[in-house]
């Protein structure tokens, strides 16, 4: 089913947009969570929180990209649910190392930090306007779904020193474009 279709379907207050959004999407948005969390149970969890968020969202939201309106949902959802997990264990796990990997930076501390979100995010399309395609999908795919290096070279056909290559000198570049910018890292 088209996505023009599934949204009226939601504005219509239709069940069948659950159903819908399921078949067409569940795998795309399993695939978030499961880079973030690692549990299946987890997962499973924040994909039935997606549906509730997009039900509720949808009456006063008409997105533009269906797809990426409910992988932000599924993000964001999994990324809370693993800060719980962490707070309440005290273990760490990929997402660590990829925050580790871009806090050098991006700083995202203080009450500061909140009001200039807006701003970073601007930034950081324009930056990523400035890369290659392949740079630019090996940047989103390890920062925004948080793929493994590992996934990143087979979905490329390259190595993983070569992923973590790539990574390192995008990661320079954005450094040095915040800073032209005047974004304080």
């Amino acid at each position: 089913m088209e996505d023009e279709r599934i949204i009226d379907l939601y504005w219509e207050r239709n069940e069948r947009a659950i159903t819908c959004t399921e078949e067409k999407y569940g795998a795309y948005l399993k695939r978030i969570a499961k880079n973030i969390l690692r549990d299946e149970q987890d997962c499973e969890e924040c994909i039935n929180d997606t549906w509730l968020r997009a039900w509720n969202a949808m009456p006063t939201e008409r997105p533009k990209i269906l797809s990426a309106f409910l992988g932000a949902i599924t993000r964001n959802l999994s990324l809370d649910r693993y800060r719980k997990n962490r707070s309440a264990k005290r273990g760490g796990g990929e997402p660590d190392y990829i925050f580790d990997e871009l806090r050098d930076c991006v700083s995202g501390e203080g009450p500061e930090a909140a009001a200039d979100a807006a701003e970073l995010a601007a930034s950081i399309d324009r930056f990523l306007g400035t890369l290659r395609r392949e740079s630019r999908m090996i940047f989103v795919r390890r920062y925004w779904y948080m793929d493994s290096i590992a996934d990143i070279a087979g979905r490329f056909g390259i190595s993983e020193s070569s992923v973590k290559s790539s990574l390192f000198r995008v990661r320079n570049r954005f450094r040095e474009h915040l800073a032209r910018e005047g974004i304080e890292v």
